[in-house]
Protein backbone atom coordinates (compact mmCIF):
# COMPACT_ATOMS: atom_id res chain seq x y z
CA UNK A 1 0.00 0.00 0.00
CA UNK A 2 1.29 3.09 -1.14
CA UNK A 3 1.64 6.34 1.65
CA UNK A 4 -1.63 7.50 3.05
CA UNK A 5 -2.10 11.18 3.72
CA UNK A 6 -5.51 12.70 5.54
CA UNK A 7 -6.21 15.48 3.34
CA UNK A 8 -9.19 18.05 3.51
CA UNK A 9 -10.14 21.66 4.48
CA UNK A 10 -9.46 23.32 8.10
CA UNK A 11 -11.62 26.14 6.50
CA UNK A 12 -13.90 26.82 3.58
CA UNK A 13 -13.81 30.47 2.37
CA UNK A 14 -17.03 32.43 3.41
CA UNK A 15 -19.08 30.12 5.10
CA UNK A 16 -20.71 30.97 8.81
CA UNK A 17 -20.55 29.28 11.82
CA UNK A 18 -22.17 30.11 14.78
CA UNK A 19 -20.03 30.55 18.04
CA UNK A 20 -21.01 29.92 21.12
CA UNK A 21 -24.59 30.81 19.99
CA UNK A 22 -23.36 34.94 20.59
CA UNK A 23 -22.24 35.26 16.67
CA UNK A 24 -21.69 34.18 13.20
CA UNK A 25 -18.06 34.03 11.96
CA UNK A 26 -16.85 33.61 8.43
CA UNK A 27 -13.18 33.73 6.75
CA UNK A 28 -12.63 35.73 3.43
CA UNK A 29 -10.65 34.30 0.95
CA UNK A 30 -6.77 34.24 1.46
CA UNK A 31 -7.30 35.23 5.16
CA UNK A 32 -4.25 33.02 5.86
CA UNK A 33 -2.07 33.65 2.95
CA UNK A 34 -0.07 36.36 4.82
CA UNK A 35 0.72 33.72 7.47
CA UNK A 36 1.75 30.97 4.84
CA UNK A 37 4.39 32.84 3.31
CA UNK A 38 6.27 32.92 6.82
CA UNK A 39 5.97 29.05 7.06
CA UNK A 40 4.92 28.57 10.34
CA UNK A 41 5.63 25.27 12.18
CA UNK A 42 2.36 24.33 12.94
CA UNK A 43 1.08 20.93 14.37
CA UNK A 44 -1.42 18.19 13.74
CA UNK A 45 -2.82 17.17 16.63
CA UNK A 46 -5.64 14.43 17.66
CA UNK A 47 -8.71 16.03 19.51
CA UNK A 48 -6.82 19.44 20.69
CA UNK A 49 -4.36 16.55 22.69
CA UNK A 50 -0.79 17.79 22.43
CA UNK A 51 0.27 14.52 23.67
CA UNK A 52 -0.80 13.08 20.46
CA UNK A 53 0.82 14.88 17.57
CA UNK A 54 0.19 13.29 14.27
CA UNK A 55 2.26 15.70 12.22
CA UNK A 56 3.99 19.03 11.96
CA UNK A 57 4.99 21.38 9.29
CA UNK A 58 8.52 21.30 10.79
CA UNK A 59 9.69 18.06 9.61
CA UNK A 60 7.37 18.31 6.49
CA UNK A 61 4.23 15.50 7.28
CA UNK A 62 1.91 18.64 7.76
CA UNK A 63 1.52 20.76 4.69
CA UNK A 64 -1.22 23.93 4.13
CA UNK A 65 -2.34 25.50 0.99
CA UNK A 66 -4.70 28.41 0.39
CA UNK A 67 -6.72 27.49 -2.52
CA UNK A 68 -10.41 28.89 -4.05
CA UNK A 69 -12.45 26.32 -1.75
CA UNK A 70 -10.44 27.37 1.86
CA UNK A 71 -7.34 26.55 3.41
CA UNK A 72 -6.18 22.69 2.52
CA UNK A 73 -4.24 20.46 4.67
CA UNK A 74 -2.20 17.72 4.23
CA UNK A 75 -1.43 15.01 7.28
CA UNK A 76 0.78 11.98 6.83
CA UNK A 77 0.92 10.34 9.93
CA UNK A 78 3.32 7.80 10.23
CA UNK A 79 1.32 4.33 9.59
CA UNK A 80 3.97 2.17 12.00
CA UNK A 81 2.93 4.14 15.08
CA UNK A 82 -0.23 3.21 16.92
CA UNK A 83 -1.31 6.82 17.08
CA UNK A 84 -0.87 7.01 13.06
CA UNK A 85 -2.72 3.94 12.19
CA UNK A 86 -5.48 4.67 14.48
CA UNK A 87 -5.57 7.85 12.73
CA UNK A 88 -5.97 6.56 9.37
CA UNK A 89 -7.82 3.78 10.41
CA UNK A 90 -11.16 6.17 12.12
CA UNK A 91 -10.64 8.63 9.18
CA UNK A 92 -10.46 5.83 6.75
CA UNK A 93 -14.20 4.82 7.66
CA UNK A 94 -15.22 8.40 8.25
CA UNK A 95 -15.88 8.34 11.73
CA UNK A 96 -13.80 11.42 12.32
CA UNK A 97 -14.18 13.56 8.77
CA UNK A 98 -14.02 16.86 10.55
CA UNK A 99 -10.78 19.82 11.87
CA UNK A 100 -10.63 22.29 14.14
CA UNK A 101 -8.33 24.94 13.89
CA UNK A 102 -6.30 27.46 16.03
CA UNK A 103 -6.01 30.75 15.02
CA UNK A 104 -5.56 34.53 16.19
CA UNK A 105 -7.90 37.25 14.02
CA UNK A 106 -5.81 40.08 12.12
CA UNK A 107 -7.92 42.32 10.70
CA UNK A 108 -11.68 41.83 10.42
CA UNK A 109 -15.16 43.36 10.04
CA UNK A 110 -17.64 43.40 12.02
CA UNK A 111 -21.92 43.95 11.24
CA UNK A 112 -24.06 44.21 14.05
CA UNK A 113 -27.40 44.97 11.97
CA UNK A 114 -28.85 41.25 12.13
CA UNK A 115 -30.19 39.10 14.76
CA UNK A 116 -26.53 37.71 15.59
CA UNK A 117 -23.50 39.92 15.01
CA UNK A 118 -21.41 38.54 11.98
CA UNK A 119 -17.34 38.79 11.80
CA UNK A 120 -15.41 38.34 8.59
CA UNK A 121 -12.17 37.53 9.27
CA UNK A 122 -9.59 38.71 6.54
CA UNK A 123 -6.62 38.06 7.67
CA UNK A 124 -5.46 35.42 10.36
CA UNK A 125 -2.68 33.79 11.78
CA UNK A 126 -2.43 30.06 12.32
CA UNK A 127 -2.04 29.54 16.07
CA UNK A 128 -0.09 25.96 16.79
CA UNK A 129 -2.27 23.51 15.59
CA UNK A 130 -5.16 21.97 13.66
CA UNK A 131 -6.98 18.90 15.09
CA UNK A 132 -8.46 16.00 13.43
CA UNK A 133 -12.01 16.10 15.74
CA UNK A 134 -15.23 14.81 16.31
CA UNK A 135 -17.57 18.07 15.94
CA UNK A 136 -14.90 21.11 15.09
CA UNK A 137 -17.11 24.51 15.45
CA UNK A 138 -17.44 24.61 11.27
CA UNK A 139 -18.86 21.23 10.92
CA UNK A 140 -19.15 20.00 7.29
CA UNK A 141 -17.71 23.14 6.49
CA UNK A 142 -14.32 21.56 7.25
CA UNK A 143 -13.02 17.98 5.91
CA UNK A 144 -11.05 15.16 6.76
CA UNK A 145 -10.45 11.63 4.73
CA UNK A 146 -7.87 9.40 2.62
CA UNK A 147 -5.99 9.70 0.58
CA UNK A 148 -3.28 7.44 -1.19
CA UNK A 149 -0.02 7.69 -2.51
CA UNK A 150 0.75 4.98 -4.76
CA UNK A 151 4.22 5.73 -6.21
CA UNK A 152 5.98 3.92 -3.48
CA UNK A 153 4.20 0.72 -4.08
CA UNK A 154 3.85 1.00 -7.40
CA UNK A 155 8.45 1.33 -7.74
CA UNK A 156 8.41 -1.97 -5.26
CA UNK A 157 6.70 -3.58 -7.85
CA UNK A 158 8.50 -2.13 -10.80
CA UNK A 159 11.75 -3.65 -8.91
CA UNK A 160 10.09 -6.83 -8.32
CA UNK A 161 9.57 -7.49 -12.07
CA UNK A 162 13.02 -6.24 -13.05
CA UNK A 163 14.49 -8.86 -10.37
CA UNK A 164 12.14 -11.34 -11.79
CA UNK A 165 13.66 -11.12 -15.28
CA UNK A 166 17.70 -11.16 -13.90
CA UNK A 167 17.77 -7.14 -14.55
CA UNK A 168 19.82 -5.82 -12.03
CA UNK A 169 19.01 -2.30 -9.78
CA UNK A 170 22.39 -1.63 -8.87
CA UNK A 171 25.14 -0.15 -11.29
Amino acid sequence: MGEQAITGYAISWNQPAIIAGAFEERFARGAFDSHLQEDPDVAALWAHDVSRPLARVGNGTLKFRSDNVGLYYSIIPNAESPLGQEAIAIVGTDTVNEVSVSFSPEIEEWDDTGDLPRRLITQARLYEEVSLVLWGAYGRATSAGLRSDNRAAAKRRIEAAMRRRGISLTP
